[in-house]
């Protein structure tokens, strides 16, 4: 994206009238034209006008009469007469005028002779404006001082000549600045802007300081005027150094600041010693190096040198020192180096103490800065610099090791800006360590490089800072010098680009790499011959694109997405030719052959690869064929229509996607667009439609800028021919536009899926966007094929339940032409506005939405008010429209009346419904709910341009009135939302003689939760006589005096109430931010406007109440949208009294948060309800650079609140406590205060982990909840499902710098909790916050990277976490133990397992604790599982751990009394023994197998079927322990454990342990062996004998346990889907009907448990497969097979899980080929029938996964398709056309077509039969609207209206066979269906007919629900018709 730079504004000279006449008067001449005389003309001419572009021209023109003056012709006075006035205009004009610089160039050129006498002419008129200006005249004189210097030599001159005046001024100016600033609290805009001035101003001074150098030199060492020039240098100095030390002002200020006081030192002192010891001083803090500076200088630094200054000081003097210091060649000295070796050490001691992340920012700037100073210093000397600054800058080094550690702990920080600089600061090391060792060129041999390349590799991928560091080696050394190290690195990088965090960063190293990799192999083959090339081009495809294209054909699609966007542009544009090298490797694939299940195969590979090359313009354009002939025309085909989206996104983009805008479309590439166009329309996911639209719009772009190009050749081509064809190609996009058109709005029916009215809606409005559709003359006139018909159709739309629906269609109408849409015919309008006013009452919330879309369609129409006036009349309204304007109204002004008449007609009906429902609120909510009316009025004037109103008075008078009327809604419905418990509510007004039972009613519901819920419980008053049963819940209709019977629920209520207030705020909120402000300031000078301050500050209190009082989570949520956009409003209007009050409210809130005692009114529960939301919004209104006073205000006193302290801990007092924590919840949770909330995240921390020790339980809640956000806001959102992700970890160093607070805190507090887990007393003690401790404890890890003496490091926790192993708490010794591992090192684990070892007890003994047995084995195991994962080695030989383990298997048998710990340490055996590689040598592994063995043998699990004696507590755990040993043993690694005993005894003794856990496990493990040796396709293992065959089919008979049965009946599959299995129960064999049956009757009674519902449905269909294959011709003679059709029937019914439909979708894709396409018809044909008809429905379904599971059947019967879908795998839409079109063939193949096709009749009319009854219900149900929110059809995805086109249209093809073999069955069965159809159409079209006019508005579902049965029953009968 290119940005315009701003072009500076140009303006005419304004003087005032006075100085502008005598200016002109002193330039009027007479007499002879000599040159001075014309020159006073130019000038003169230049100030009569007023046009700027014309006195630019004179005043060059003066400049050129300037230039030729000579020293002959001088008329002194005139002449100065006109230097003074092009001065005076100079001095006069605003910055960056044009004008300006053309004066100063005017002036430049004077010839040499005049050059005094305009310098004095300049200064003096720069004099006068320095002498005593305004204050507000400031900035224009500073940056006139400034435009001096800018590249205008004279101006340089005239300030070295008036530099005193010049500096004095600037010091007036910046101590005026700095007393102001005290005064502009709460103004965020003037605070703003008198920061931008103070920053000039100070800007300038140091511009002025450079520039005179040697005059300010000068002058301090002349003797007699030094006093005066020393005076005002001090006093500049003073100026910034209180900018320096006054934290209000911003850093950009501060930063500048203190670079000007370096560089005043340095033009006092010159460049010697002196200065870098000066400067060392004010680093330091100290005054001992001032000595050197003058007496004045030295006082001033003096004050600098306090021991109280902020820590920011020093870091902007470190800025100022490498910023104004000149560091480039030898150092000047010892000092010098002292002062470069000082920087760094003071920038890394700020490290720790900075919180906010901008100075971070800044910190790591100055860090990098520095760097490449040191660079300048070591690359600029000749001669070697000083062995100790050389020492001092290798690596290895004291101040490299902590550089090192500031970017490990900062290479993750979450500010972009801070990692990238960083990655600076980390190259500049390297290259500062390469200047200091020249000696060393290849890193292999420099010991430190290759120790630093060791480490980073080391470290985990998910470190981004690791990318950028290796990066930086590649850069400095080449990619092979990392390739020689890692070779598995290209495909390593490549399997992490599935990770959208991390792509971008491994995409970046991998360019770096393959791009050094192939520079460094094309520079060694030099100048070899052409076989040399081609080899190391080999040489590099193998490295890098063979892996790429691995990926891409075998990854999970979502894993590949970025390989797209980031990686593969940069391959192509690195190595173009590698294009064909990866189309002939995938190629050479067959197109078939796909990946694993969910990867795009070789075709989508492909369609990836070419996508890429075509965008980046490595593809051939299309005009020498398609893209060069590279990929047939078919497999295109394949890929648009491909199963996989992302195949058909990345096939449509290769279509669409060109390097050249103005590429001419081929016709192959429009077909290709027909071909994908409709069966992509209703895609289900946004994504995917997302870049649908975006790719034809790029393609659509194309056509348009391409149509110009061809219309421009056409006027200027002289060749007939060309002339031809570029017409011809024309007409060919105008056919293509057209059809493209009629297509979309053909499909906008009734019915249409929400995701085909969104993509077409989309589409049509890109054909408007681009085309416009126009009729008549233009070159595709679109407007032409749009019908009436159609833009009805899209007029509908407006009614769609979706918003996005509803807001595309009223875009699509306005540009579809106006003759089509008919809104300006006066019936029509009149019908759509009465549907608009009635929608806007209705009870359904988003009919109101629909009512505001069609109103604003209104507005534009010119006579919408005398249809509003029809409406009024008819309804009875006292209406009058506002009077009309005169003929000929601009459209400004038609939609200006239009919004004022619909408002004031809105405002009327609701005024006097507002009156109604405040005598009955209940008849409000059932017949005229309150928000319709007000969201149309917000809608209607969203769309106003208010700033240029004409009919103010009107509009006035209308803002008090719905100010008004806003405020009564509000009153009437908010004791509802204020009440306790809004949820349940409802106020039945049954007393029909009066209300004031309801006033009763209102009265009892004020609200319970005040915070006196703290002191007692209150108990309700049941005095006789009090009827309180009102207030229940009940739902019976209630009659009000006029007898009209309305139903009404709690429901209608509370939405009613709740929506209404959301619409009040949406208003109010509306009004304060659209309407112009009418307010006065000081200088007394009104600004007229529509809304007054006195309104603007009512609407923020009652935001204020409404958001303090408001229960109902709906209602106060809204009430804050519309809240913020009044405190956006506040703070950037310019009425000062408004800019203050988002300041006093907040102070306001806070006092009384502070003070809330029992009988506040603020509620204390729903998490503080509204009160988090109006602090939030007060505080979000505040600037983000400005020094967010009020935000660090807020926080204070929060946290200050939020921390237990002694005096509260009472119930009532904790009320203060209660809300602070919430509302400091909402504040960390507010995105929009970003970065600026980090400083305080540690006292939250604190807040929250001290908040648990509270004795109540309110407080103990929101500390939870504060705690919960804290940890998101640190370690950010869960990526993921793992709890335990790495992604959300920290190194302990990062997290300590970060928060260095939290480093003592969280170690005190884990100390005191270690205290208490002493279990030896056998109490259990739980300390409230261990929890938390243990839980961040576990985020952080150790890096790899921490040096030893880290004074943050981890280590200190170490012993307090293995102490909390001891716990008596089950989960407090698991956290423990999870927490301990991230603290110990990979190369640690091996000593600490074995110290934790020693410490468990090596015989039974009297005094054993096994709470401190149980957690030391936890410990040991989880920190040997996460060696296992990280590390890939066996653990150091000789680390003593199996022989410790052997000297305790005591703990594993039954001498030890407590199975938990028997259990945890069999499980650390498993761990150790169980992996095939594992962690032990051989030899120890052995021992320790045969032990585990012993012990297996001797155990409960295989000695005796019945455990000798009741285990208790922890049994099933450790028998699951025993377990996991035999199938470790059994079934997974049989061959390692060479036991006594065979492999199936044991697992007989798991199939047959009465634990099912045990049972699971096994079944679980047999399971996971075959489906691996499946995948191998290796042989059947040994113990699978008959032996196990046998006991596993005898368990699928007799198991009860649904989850193990469901499991046997898994593993049964997979061994029978490999060949017959006989099934024994015992000894006697079952026969395959028996088989069939019993699990028929399984599958049938098990529908409770999905699991074994899925498992036997495809297992009885295996069955089912292998009968019918036995014996194809006698299988309809078995008699459950019609059981079976049945039960697969039933499970693709709509309703069932979707698990259940994903089993029968694959049972009826794997029987395709045997059942449903056999040519023997194998089930008969009904039953076949029914089969196809539940795969249809299927393909239908409302779930992706399921249809694309269903589409698969394509694959199976190839001989029967067409070409174009054979084999592949498409998607469903065109799986579901070609499975018509299959079947139809398929009956003829039977020779069953009239059967056939009077079935496919049937399923056209649809399955009720239309008997009277059921019509007449549905129209009797039409008046009764029981439910607030319509339950439309439950599948969103399918589209009954195109499934029976499509019916009718494969009907079509079987009408010629059906005449052939008719009989006179079928002629009887014609006549049925006709009479059945004639019924349904004419019942139908009858209640059509009675619907209200409009019903598409009205009653859309149910119109929709008539229209397709009428049409189902007009296309039957036209099928019957021509079958007769």
């Amino acid at each position: 994206m290119v940005v315009k730079k701003k072009t500076a504004k140009v303006e005419a000279v304004v003087l005032d009238e006075e100085k502008l006449q005598k200016l002109i008067a002193s330039l009027s001449v007479d007499g002879a034209e000599d040159g001075v005389r014309q020159l006073a003309h130019t000038l003169q001419s230049c100030l009569e006008l007023t046009e700027p572009v014309q006195q630019i021209q004179l005043v060059k023109k003066a400049g050129s009469q300037l230039e030729s003056l000579s020293e002959e012709q001088p008329d002194g006075a005139l002449l100065d007469a006109c230097l003074h006035t092009l001065s005076l205009v100079y001095t006069s004009l605003q910055a960056k005028n044009p004008l300006r610089r053309a004066i100063a160039s005017a002036l430049g050129s004077v010839p040499a002779w005049l050059q005094e006498r305009t310098v004095n002419r300049l200064s003096a008129c720069l004099s006068d404006c320095l002498s005593n200006p305004a204050s507000d005249q400031y900035p224009h004189v500073v940056d006139t001082v400034t435009a001096c210097l800018d590249g205008f030599t004279l101006g340089e001159r005239c300030i070295n000549k008036l530099l005193p005046e010049v500096l004095q001024f600037l010091h007036k100016g910046l101590s005026e600045y700095l007393h102001q600033n005290s005064g502009l609290a709460g103004r965020h805009i003037a605070q703003a802007q008198l920061m931008q001035s103070c920053l000039a101003a100070v800007k300038t001074s140091m511009l002025v300081i450079q520039r005179s150098q040697e005059t300010i030199s000068t002058a301090l060492q002349a003797e007699q005027n030094d006093c005066k020039l020393e005076e005002t240098l001090s006093s500049l100095l003073g100026c910034y150094i209180h900018i320096l030390t006054d934290e209000e002002f911003i850093q950009s200020v501060q930063s500048t600041a203190g670079m000007a006081v370096v560089l005043l030192i340095r033009s006092v002192m010159g460049c010697g010693d002196e200065v870098a010891s000066v400067v060392c001083s004010l680093l330091c803090s100290s005054a001992q190096g001032l000595d050197s500076a003058p007496q004045w200088l030295k006082q001033r630094c003096e004050g600098l040198c306090t021991s109280g200054r902020p820590p920011g000081v020093s870091l902007y003097l470190c800025h100022g020192a490498l910023a104004m210091l000149s560091w480039k060649g030898a150092l000047a000295g010892p000092q010098w180096e002292r002062l470069l070796l000082l920087v760094p050490n003071t920038l890394l001691d700020l490290d720790v103490s900075i919180k906010e992340s901008s100075t971070a920012m800044v910190v790591a700037r100055v860090l990098t800065l520095w760097s490449s100073a040191g660079l300048d210093c070591l690359q600029g000397c000749g001669q070697p610099c000083s062995p100790h600054l050389q020492q001092s800058l290798c690596g290895g080094s004291e101040l490299q090791r902590h550089l090192l550690e500031h970017i490990y702990s900062h290479w993750e920080h979450p500010l972009d800006g801070v990692r990238h600089q960083t990655r600076s600061l980390f190259r500049n090391l390297l290259l500062l360590h390469q200047h200091t060792n020249p000696s060393t060129s290849h890193p292999t041999e420099d010991s430190y490089i290759t120790e630093l390349t060791q480490s980073l590799l080391g470290l985990e991928w998910h470190m981004r800072g690791k990318y950028g560091s290796l990066g930086c080696l590649v850069e400095l050394y080449g990619a092979r010098y990392l390739l020689d190290i890692q070779p598995e690195l290209p495909s390593c990088l490549l399997g992490l680009m599935g990770d959208q965090t991390l792509a971008p960063y491994a995409s970046d190293l991998l360019e770096r790499l393959f791009v050094s990799h192939k520079a460094q192999l094309a520079s060694e083959a030099g100048e070899a011959d052409k076989i040399a090339t081609e080899d190391w081009m080999e040489r590099w495809h193998r490295t890098w694109v063979t892996p790429l294209l691995q990926v891409l054909c075998r990854a999970r699609l979502d894993q590949t997405t970025y390989i797209l966007d980031y990686f593969l542009p940069k391959l192509l544009r690195c190595s173009p030719s590698s294009l064909a090298h990866m189309v002939q490797a995938l190629q050479d694939t067959p197109p078939c052959s796909t990946g694993p299940s969910g990867s795009r195969g070789a075709l989508g590979a492909l369609m990836t690869c070419l996508r890429a090359a075509r965008a980046q313009g490595v593809i051939p354009s299309s005009e020498e064929g398609l893209w060069g002939g590279l990929v047939p025309l078919s497999l295109l085909q394949q890929a648009l229509i491909h199963k996989h989206d992302q195949v058909r996104m990345d096939a449509l983009g290769l279509v669409c996607e060109s390097h050249r805008s103005t590429e001419v479309l081929s016709v192959q590439e429009m077909d290709l667009i027909r071909h994908f166009l409709l069966p992509n329309l209703n895609s289900q996911s946004p994504g995917v439609r997302q870049q649908t639209v975006s790719l034809l719009k790029k393609l659509l772009c194309r056509m348009k800028d391409s149509t110009m190009l061809l219309q421009k050749r056409l006027i200027q081509e002289r060749d007939q021919e060309q002339r031809d064809r570029d017409q011809h190609t024309i007409h060919l996009y105008k056919e293509f536009l057209r059809w493209m058109c009629v297509r979309l709005l053909e499909v906008l029916l009734p019915g249409a899926s929400f995701s085909k009215c969104l993509m077409c809606l989309h589409l049509l409005c890109l054909l408007g966007q681009l085309f416009t559709f126009s009729t008549g003359s233009d070159v595709f006139a679109l407007g032409d094929v749009v019908t009436p018909a159609h833009a009805q159709n899209v007029l509908y739309c407006v009614a769609s339940n979706f918003l996005e629906v509803k807001q595309l269609a009223s875009t699509l109408i306005r540009q579809l032409p106006e003759s089509a849409v008919g809104l300006q015919v006066q019936e029509r309008m009149r019908c759509v506005l009465q549907a608009a006013l009635d929608l806007s009452t209705s009870t359904k919330p988003f009919d109101s939405v629909s009512a505001a879309h069609l109103l604003n369609l209104l507005l534009h129409q010119p006579d919408l008010s005398q249809a509003l006036l029809h409406c009024a009349q008819q309804q009875g309204l006292d209406f009058q429209p506002p009077s009309p304007p005169p003929s000929q109204p601009s459209d400004a002004v038609i939609l200006e009346i239009n919004t004022l008449a619909v408002v004031q007609f809105l405002l009327h009906s609701l005024q006097l419904e507002v009156s109604r429902a405040e005598s009955s609120l209940l008849q409000a909510a059932a017949s005229y709910p309150l928000y319709g009316r007000a969201h149309c009025i917000t809608a209607v004037l969203q769309h106003l341009n208010t700033e240029s109103l004409k009919q103010t008075e009107q509009w006035r008078g209308l803002v008090s009135e719905l100010i008004a009327v806003c405020y009564r809604m509000s009153d009437v419905v908010s004791p509802v939302v204020q009440s306790s418990s809004p949820e349940g509510l409802i106020p039945m007004d049954n007393d029909s003689e009066t209300s004031a039972g309801l006033q009763r009613i209102l009265q009892e519901i004020q609200p319970r939760d005040t915070n006196d819920f703290f002191m007692s419980a209150r108990e309700l008053d049941t005095q006789p006589g009090d009827d309180h049963a009102q207030t229940q819940k009940i739902h019976t209709p209630s009659l009000d005096t006029g007898g009209e019977g309305y139903r009404v629920t709690a429901q209608m209520v509370l939405v009613c109430c709740w929506r209404s207030m959301k619409e009040v705020a949406m208003l109010l909120g509306q009004l304060c931010q659209s309407l112009p402000l009418h307010y006065t300031n000081d200088n007394s000078h009104t600004h007229p406007g529509l809304i007054t301050e006195a309104q603007v500050e009512g609407v923020g209190l009652y935001f204020r109440q409404q958001l303090l009082q408001s229960r109902h989570r709906g209602a106060f949520e809204l009430a804050y949208v519309g809240f913020v956009r009044l405190t956006d409003m506040l703070c950037r209007s310019g009425s000062q009294a408004l800019q203050q009050l988002p300041a006093r409210w907040l102070s306001e809130v806070l006092e009384e948060v502070k003070s809330s005692d029992p009988s506040s009114k603020l509620c204390a529960t729903r998490r503080s309800a509204g009160i988090p939301f109006y602090i939030q919004a007060l505080l979000s209104s505040e600037p983000k650079s400005s020094s967010c006073g009020l935000l660090k205000m807020t926080m204070r006193e929060l946290i200050a609140l939020a921390m237990p302290s002694i005096d509260r801990n009472t119930d009532s007092s904790t009320v203060p406590q209660v809300h602070a924590l919430n509302i400091l919840r909402a504040l960390y949770r507010d995105t929009r205060l970003g970065e600026n909330i980090i400083p305080f995240v540690s006292d939250g921390m604190q807040a929250a982990v001290l908040g648990f020790t509270s004795p109540v339980w309110a407080v103990r809640n929101s500390s939870t909840l504060l705690f919960s956000t804290l940890i998101t806001r640190i370690f950010g959102v869960k990526k993921g499902k793992d709890e335990h992700s790495k992604k959300n970890r920290m190194t302990g160093r990062e997290f300590f710098t970060r928060f260095p607070a939290l480093y003592p805190f969280l170690l005190n507090q884990l100390e005191e909790a270690a205290a208490t887990v002493e279990s030896d007393s056998g109490q259990v003690k739980l300390h409230p916050s261990l929890f938390l401790l243990l839980l961040v404890l576990s985020r952080l890890y150790p890096s790899p990277m921490d040096g030893s003496s880290s004074p943050l490091g981890l280590a200190p926790f170490m012993p307090f976490i293995i102490r909390c192993g001891r716990s008596a708490v089950y989960r407090t010794r698991e956290m423990a133990a999870r927490a301990l591992v991230p603290f110990v090192l990979v190369t640690q684990v091996p000593s600490i397992v074995h110290t934790l070892l020693q410490e468990l007890p090596s015989e039974p003994g009297p005094k054993i604790q096994h709470n401190h047995i149980h957690g030391t084995l936890l410990q040991v195991l989880f920190l040997l599982r996460s060696y296992q994962t990280d590390s890939h080695r066996p653990l150091t030989a000789g680390n003593g751990i199996s022989k410790a383990l052997r000297q305790r298997m005591w703990l594993a048998s039954r001498q030890n009394s407590c199975v938990v710990t028997r259990g945890a340490f069999l499980d650390v055996l498993v761990c150790l023994c169980g992996p095939k590689i594992s962690l032990l040598h051989n030899s120890e592994v052995g021992d320790l197998r045969q032990e585990a063995l012993s012990i297996l043998m001797a155990s409960d699990l295989v000695t005796s079927d019945i455990p000798s004696t009741p285990l208790g507590p922890g049994s099933t755990q450790y028998l699951l322990s025993l377990a996991r040993v035999a199938v470790s043993a059994s079934v997974e690694l049989p061959e390692l454990w060479y036991g006594a005993q065979p492999a199936s005894h044991l697992l007989q003794c798991l199939l047959r342990c009465p634990q099912y856990e045990v049972r699971e496990l096994a079944l679980e493990g047999v399971l996971k062996r075959l489906q691996e040796e499946e995948e191998e396709k290796m042989m059947r293992p040994q113990w699978l004998d008959e032996t196990t065959l046998s006991n596993l089919t005898s368990l699928a008979l007799h198991e009860t346990h649904p989850q193990c049965l469901a499991k046997v009946l898994t593993v049964l599959c997979v061994l029978s889907s490999s060949d017959e299995l006989h099934w024994r129960d015992g000894v006697k064999i079952l026969s395959h009907e028996e088989v069939l049956l019993h699990l028929l009757t399984l599958a049938q009674n098990s529908a409770h448990s999905v699991e074994l519902h899925c498992a036997s449905l495809t297992l009885v269909s295996q069955l089912v497969v292998q009968t019918v294959n036995s014996n194809p011709q006698g299988a309809s003679a078995v008699a459950c097979l019609a059981q079976w059709v049945a039960l697969v029937c039933s499970c693709c019914s709509e309703e069932q899980p979707v698990e259940v439909k994903l089993t029968a979708a694959k049972v009826l894709v794997n029987c395709t080929a045997t059942v449903l396409s056999s040519p023997h018809l194998p089930l008969g044909l009904s039953t076949t029938v029914s089969l196809w008809k539940s795969l249809f429905k299927l393909l239908q379904d409302e779930d992706q996964e399921v249809r694309d599971s269903a589409s698969d059947f394509i694959s199976v019967p190839a001989p029967l398709l067409s070409t174009d879908v054979a084999g592949v795998s498409v998607c469903p839409p065109v799986a579901l056309d070609s499975g018509v079109g299959l079947l139809c063939r398929l009956f003829e193949l039977w020779g069953r077509v009239p059967e056939g096709t009077l079935a496919l009749t049937e399923w056209l009319l649809g399955e009720e039969e239309g008997s009277d009854g059921t019509v007449a219900d549905e129209a009797s149900s039409l008046d009764e609207e029981d439910f607030l929110f319509e339950k439309g059809d439950l599948n969103l995805w399918a589209e009954p209206v195109q499934w029976v086109k499509l019916l009718h249209r494969h009907l079509g093809s079987l009408l010629l066979p059906f005449k052939q073999g008719t009989g006179p069955d079928q002629l009887h069965q014609i006549r049925t269906l006709s009479t059945q159809a004639q019924a349904k159409a004419l019942s139908s079209q009858q209640v059509l007919d009675s619907l209200p006019a409009l019903p598409q508005f009205s009653c859309t579902m149910e119109h929709a629900r008539l229209v397709l049965r009428h049409q189902r029953a007009t296309l039957a009968l036209d099928v019957l018709e021509r079958l007769r």
